[in-house]
């Protein structure tokens, strides 16, 4: 294949340990890395990485790690929280990635678990979060931590600064030169390397085992459908913790030599992409729906003349989309700028994946010039395993799987061919660790079962509706989709999040959750006074600015599928609530559950809803919200009728 002739023998090189060792032989002198540091850029080489990595990797053995044992990395992403899970291969034990946000009661399952006994935390913050778990990890013997600022005062035994873990391995490589080496040619492909945390809608994630050798070999699938190598440049942003950060921060920048860059914090992360202009980004569906959002929030503090050519820009792009062209005024105009402005210029190639983004949000970058493409997959089957190939891009698909080692199929489909996804290809999982009840009833056959419904449109794309467990009927036997209807409000600059009800209802109705930041430059810009967000949210102006984008959605919906009633919720959903995992998914359960007696004050017609109820932040402060939620009636006689079905 032409694409992966750069590639080392995969078959021989099948361990990260492994496949560092051999760049930093034989292109020891260029830049693996970058980290923004205080304002500068700090390169590390591949001869500087596999320094690191060995001194680690001996570190670990001097505090007694031995092989199957697994070594937590918790913090945001750094150089250090890759070369600190390269090193935990090298020493053949499990990395396990936690996110940097998971609250307390999460990292203390996770740590108790898995029986973790050394820790890689970054910084004060994450040391913090640890200590006061206190005798909740009898476990944890060990916290390495990178960033030495603010932990004088802290006097714990089990805390190490990562120089002295460093300073153990070089004594250890001093005094047995070749035992690294050793222990590197010792790996194997097939030994589990990862674990990696499912996404899922339950408090107390499944831990997806994942051997080295199948994250090789899946990753030079995916480089098969989405060339990347030496030159390409890419910004690290989403959390190392989940499959496909995993997969492109430390997979595809080991194996095709991708260099990759960490920005210093999430508040600069537009500001340092920007300086680094890199040829590839994978963003969630969250972040390009806020950038979306934000560049029209931009556009209501411009001049009238540079609204008018954006848009005109917008207008004649999305037109020329809708052919399949690209317009050249339009690039002229506004595109070729705002691509600047965004970091966007030398972008050869974009993805969004972990969830679905709305076809508005999708269109919005195609017509600025983005290459963007979805990708779908799930944590056990390696991450991503379909993608739109070259210009074969469809809104409304997640394109083709990467090649033919990859099955996909519909089972159990209805009339209209919407079924459950299932997959199974040679590079997935090795089951969920300690939970062999769990891997059973997931994998049957050798089939991955991904709870998604889906169907294969007539180009042979993979179409995703939403999870099975998550499509609704209505009272009248309507089927719908409430992601395909959210990700439509989403599209909105005003709206952070929604969750659409219905499910055995006579309607549908809407729980929207503004976006504070730029709700408020609005209600600024318009002389609105307002306080908090839950001040802000119950405005009658905000009211009135979200019924207009409500009724702008419901235009373009089928009649069964329109919000008929919405309010405006009070806070943000959050996922240190439960609200929505890790990876920014609505679990409805959850605020089923939570603001069931909104809910229901909604179907019992109430146009007022009294709420008095508590938020706990995660600094343990608590703030008491007295508030009257109003509900919006749409469609008062839409209730009282049955609409006429439409075909799924």
């Amino acid at each position: 294949m032409a694409a992966l002739s750069h590639l080392p023998d995969l078959a021989v090189y099948d361990t990260l340990p492994k496949l560092v060792a051999l760049h930093a032989r034989d292109h020891g002198g260029e830049i693996a890395m970058r980290e923004k540091d205080f304002g500068i850029w700090r390169t590390f080489t591949w001869d500087q990485v596999q320094a690191r990595v060995r001194a680690f990797a001996l570190g670990l053995t001097k505090l007694g790690v031995v092989p199957g044992e697994v070594v937590g990395l918790l913090g945001d992403n750094r150089p250090d929280w890759v070369m600190g899970e390269v090193a935990t291969h090298a020493v053949r034990g499990y990395s396990l990635g936690i996110y940097r946000d998971a609250l307390d009661e999460e990292v203390a399952y996770l740590i108790t678990y898995a029986d973790v006994k050394v820790v890689f935390a970054e910084d004060e913050e994450q040391v913090d979060k640890l200590l006061n778990l206190a005798d909740r990890l009898p476990t944890l013997q060990h916290i390495i931590y990178s960033d030495p600022r603010g932990m004088r005062k802290y006097h714990d035994l089990r805390l190490m600064p990562v120089t002295d873990l460093i300073r153990m391995g070089e004594e250890l490589l001093a005094a047995q030169p070749d035992l690294y080496d050793r222990m590197v040619a010792e790996t194997k492909g097939e030994d589990v390397a990862i674990l990696c945390t499912t996404s899922g809608t339950t408090s107390n994630p499944k831990m997806a085992m994942l051997p080295a050798g199948r994250l090789i070999r899946h990753v030079a699938s995916y480089l098969s459908a989405d060339p990347k190598g030496p030159e390409d440049e890419y910004v690290s942003v989403l959390p190392l913790s989940w499959i496909m950060e995993q997969v492109y921060a430390v997979g595809m920048g080991i194996v095709s030599r991708m260099r990759v860059n960490f920005v210093e914090e999430a508040e600069t992360m537009m500001h340092d992409f920007r300086e680094i202009g890199p040829t590839f980004v994978l963003f969630a569906p969250r972040l390009w729906e806020a950038i979306a959002a934000d560049v029209r929030a931009r556009m209501m503090d411009a001049s009238p003349f540079k609204q008018k050519m954006y848009e005109l820009g917008m207008r004649l792009g999305l037109e020329a989309l809708a052919k399949g062209q690209r317009s050249a005024m339009a690039d002229a105009i506004l595109f070729k700028a705002l691509r600047d402005r965004l970091g966007f210029t030398n972008l050869k190639s974009a993805a969004t994946g972990g969830a679905a983004l709305g076809p508005d949000t999708f269109k919005f970058f195609q017509a600025l010039g983005v290459p963007l493409r979805q990708i779908y997959g799930q944590t056990e089957t390696m991450g991503a395993y379909t993608v739109h190939r070259g210009n074969d891009v469809d809104f409304d698909t997640v394109g083709v799987p990467f090649d033919d080692g990859i099955e996909v199929k519909v089972i159990d489909a209805d009339h209209n061919g919407v079924g459950e996804i299932v997959t199974r290809h040679p590079n997935m999982f090795a089951g969920y660790y300690r939970n062999e009840k769990a891997t059973v009833a997931d994998m049957r056959d050798g089939w991955m079962h991904t709870g998604d419904a889906g169907f294969f449109d007539k180009k042979g794309h993979l179409v995703i509706i939403d999870r099975i467990k998550d499509i609704a009927t209505t009272a009248h036997g309507d089927r719908f989709s409430p992601q395909y209807i959210e990700n439509k409000l989403k599209f909105s600059p005003y709206v952070a999040e929604a969750v659409i009800l219905g499910d055995k209802r006579e309607y549908l109705s809407a729980i929207i959750c503004i976006r504070f930041s730029i709700v408020s430059k609005w209600a600024e810009k318009n002389r609105i006074a307002f306080t908090t967000y839950s001040d802000l949210s119950s405005k009658q102006e905000v009211y009135d600015l979200l019924r207009a984008e409500v009724e702008r959605v419901n235009q373009t919906l089928p009649e069964y599928q329109r919000i008929s009633k919405f309010l405006l919720l009070y806070k943000e959903l959050d996922a240190d609530d439960g609200e929505l995992t890790r990876t920014r998914k609505v679990r409805r359960g959850v605020v089923a559950e939570k603001y069931g007696t909104i809910i229901d004050s909604i179907y019992a017609g109430q146009p007022k809803i009294d709420v008095d109820t508590t938020i706990a932040f995660q600094d343990g402060t608590k703030q008491r919200i007295r508030t009257t939620l109003t509900v919006i009636d749409l469609a008062p006689a839409a209730a009282a009728k049955k609409p006429q079905p439409v075909a799924a």
